[in-house]
């Protein structure tokens, strides 16, 4: 629309003179822009973006939907309004019936009030505990279970992935069925005992076959993805979804909260299941985060890359994809060898007459034109050319830097979106953190892996010193949520604390440096303090004194980003885990936790796999959440941390050190159980319900 409507003088005159338009960066101000999708969802049955709406000057929404056709449109008539169309009407009706106008948008407003209320509003309780008597439902791990089936039920046996086109890698969904496959990882030796992988009451609910077939989903889902034109095959990154239901088909937009994600998702896929091209993607995913144009140079991470660009310096029009795809006459001319290039097209799906199809391409921007993606395995293209499968993996990793090196140098590279968002970057914390850890811990790590391990944790402890000073207010504990040549002045929401925080305490796992995770406890109790329902628990996305909004809202259904509410109750367990379960404002850490879970339990029972999130949680709640502290110097030590780092994801418990590398004062100060612990003894302790025991003594 910002071509077809937005640059028409015919569109712009109507809009200046009848209309005050804003224009909203939905990244920065993701409240407005939820409340109001939830309107064009409650109205039209459906939503997305182009998000445009029509308020009275009280806020209150009149119209709305979401793309219209422009005067400058080259999208066939599919029987829409056209966008002049829209406006005329609707100055007309404001003109000739304002107060009818005005009464219709305050009743859907408090339609839209009460359907917000609708599903999470707990009896009554504060953090979690019930004042009258009335209890919440029950959350037991059988949610898991219905979950499970609802995801094996839309998996797509042929593509991978869930549905059909267009398809999205919803990571969170993604790491909910791998943790369920880590479930049936047989055994992993602690020392002089075997301890058993998994959770035992998990694999008796979903069942054995069940846990190894999620795993199995999830895993070639992430095969497919990585073997697709969603992924950037000579570069590094993921487009935002496919168009197409085989992944060949990107919208080429690269986001970073999509990569962040994406990152410890393939490597707990890895750890599950290790394979040389889930290994590879997660070195892909983390040098794509750590390097330009994404990274930015004072340590925060940008937010993402446009999917439009010209096609050459001299180009001025866009087109979508330009900088990714490729003509067979291009990439012959990049290779020059007829003999290689020939490989290259057939590894990569290559056509003479390009391979997306028509009805993908409604501009017709893409004609002739090749998104690349693994087409054929190296060992049948040697087989079919009479060649070595190590000559042809030999031209497809030289043909790859050529067509890179060309890219590079001659396609202007997409607009780059330069925000810093707090949340994103405690994604990105969080993955690099952990993946760093993982990495510099396989038995099997060379030194470059180590090397490139350390860029990435160097990487994520310059994001949170950056956050720090940059997005955070010392004095008063508040986070700010964007940063564009200096701070923005949106403050922050309830996912940016949340986000955050998680990734604070993964960046605490990976370097025992509680400078991190006192952060991390500060943040919490900012979180609480500003989101936190008192009446009837759960954390609102925005605080109660936010201006220009109509609804306060609470976030608990996941989407391309994991609910606020998910991530936010699993922080308060690994911190209960991590502090022996501390207090604020007089009730404990996993009591808000557990008020979080059962202000959404109504619509979770209903519905679990909407909240594949928050499921981590439930478990926590259900078997309890143990700290393993480790204490001392010791060479063995070495080796138990480098086995709990390696573990797949799925087991409840966190990781502490004091002694040692560690530095552990605040730790110390903070939590009691630990500071009884003799920091010069090397030992291995689990800490639990109040109480710590020394399992294993060096």
């Amino acid at each position: 629309m910002e071509r077809e409507s937005f640059s028409n003088p015919l569109i712009a005159s109507l809009l200046n003179k009848h209309f005050i338009p804003l224009k909203l960066d939905r990244e920065e101000r993701p409240d407005v822009d939820r409340i109001y999708m939830n309107y064009v969802q409650a109205i039209n049955g459906s939503g997305g973006w182009p998000l445009n709406v029509f308020l009275t000057p009280d806020l209150e929404p009149l119209f709305g939907g979401t793309y219209f056709p422009g005067p400058d449109s080259t999208t066939p008539d599919v029987g829409r309004t056209s966008f002049e169309g829209i406006l005329k009407k609707m100055q007309e009706v404001w003109t000739t019936q304002q107060t009818r106008c005005r009464q219709s948008a305050g009743e859907i407003t408090q339609q839209l009030k009460a359907f917000a209320q609708e599903g999470t509003l707990a009896p009554r309780q504060r953090g979690g505990v019930q004042e009258d008597g009335d209890e919440p439902d029950a959350l037991e791990l059988d949610l898991l279970e219905e979950a499970y089936e609802h995801f094996e039920h839309r998996f797509d046996n042929q593509f991978s992935g869930f549905g059909r086109a267009p398809k999205f890698p919803t990571p969170v969904n993604l790491r909910f069925l791998l943790r369920l496959g880590a479930q049936l990882k047989q055994k992993v030796e602690v020392s002089a005992f075997e301890k058993p992988m998994g959770i035992p009451e998990i694999r008796d609910i979903v069942g054995e076959e069940e846990c190894k077939k999620a795993g199995s989903m999830a895993i070639r889902t992430l095969e497919a993805m990585a073997k697709g034109g969603i992924k950037d095959q000579i570069g590094e990154g993921f487009a935002r979804y496919s168009v197409t239901r085989d992944w060949s088909l990107p919208h080429f937009e690269k986001m970073l909260y999509d990569n962040a994600q994406l990152l410890p998702t393939y490597l707990d896929a890895y750890l599950l299941s290790p394979s040389p091209l889930l290994l590879e993607t997660v070195h892909d995913l983390a040098t794509y985060l750590t390097s330009p144009p994404l990274h930015s140079t004072a340590g925060g991470f940008f937010s993402a890359e446009d999917a439009d660009s010209p096609s050459t310096a001299d180009d001025s029009e866009k087109r979508e994809g330009a900088f990714y795809v490729w003509t067979l006459k291009e990439l012959q001319s990049v290779i020059g060898n007829d003999r290689d290039a020939d490989v290259l097209a057939r590894y990569y799906g290559v056509r003479e007459n390009g391979n997306v199809a028509p009805e993908h391409d409604a501009h017709d921007e893409l004609i002739n034109q090749n998104v690349l993606f693994i087409s054929q395995r190296a060992s049948i293209i040697a087989k079919e050319l009479g060649m070595s499968k190590s000559q042809v993996q030999s031209i497809i990793k030289e043909g790859r830097v050529r067509l890179r090196t060309h890219r590079e140098k001659t396609r202007p590279r997409p607009v780059l979106d330069d925000k810093i968002v707090t949340a994103w970057n405690g994604l990105a914390i969080g993955g690099l953190a952990r993946s760093a850890a993982v990495l510099e811990s396989l038995n099997e790590a060379t030194d470059e892996d180590k090397s490139r391990a350390k860029r990435y944790r160097e990487a994520a402890e310059k994001a949170a010193t950056f956050i720090k000073k940059e997005l955070y207010d010392e004095m008063d504990g508040l986070l700010w949520r964007v940063y564009r040549e200096g701070r923005g002045d949106t403050p922050a929401f309830a996912d940016d604390y949340a986000f955050l925080i998680s990734g604070l305490i993964d960046l605490y796992e990976a370097t025992f440096d509680d400078k991190y995770l006192a952060f991390a406890d500060r943040l919490q109790q900012s979180q609480i303090s500003l989101f936190y329902d008192s009446l009837h628990s759960g954390f609102f996305s925005t605080t109660a004194d936010a201006p220009d909004l109509i609804l306060r809202l609470k976030d608990g259904m996941d989407s391309a980003e994991p609910s606020a509410n998910g991530v936010a109750a699993l922080n308060l367990y690994r911190l209960s885990s991590l502090l022996n379960d501390p207090e604020f404002n007089g009730i404990r850490y996993s009591a808000y936790a557990k008020g979080t879970l059962e202000a959404f339990s109504a619509e979770m029972i209903q519905h679990p796999y909407l909240f594949a999130g928050m499921l981590e949680s439930v478990v926590a709640n259900n078997v309890g959440i143990r700290s393993v502290v480790i204490s001392g110097s010791h060479e063995k030590l070495e080796q138990q941390i480098n086995q709990i780092r390696t573990r797949p994801s799925g087991l409840t418990e966190t990781v502490a050190r004091i002694g040692g590398s560690s530095k552990s004062s605040w730790l110390k100060d903070r939590n009691e159980l630990v500071a009884n612990i003799d920091e010069t003894k090397a030992a291995v302790s689990f800490c639990e319900a109040g109480t710590c025991k020394a399992e294993l003594i060096f």
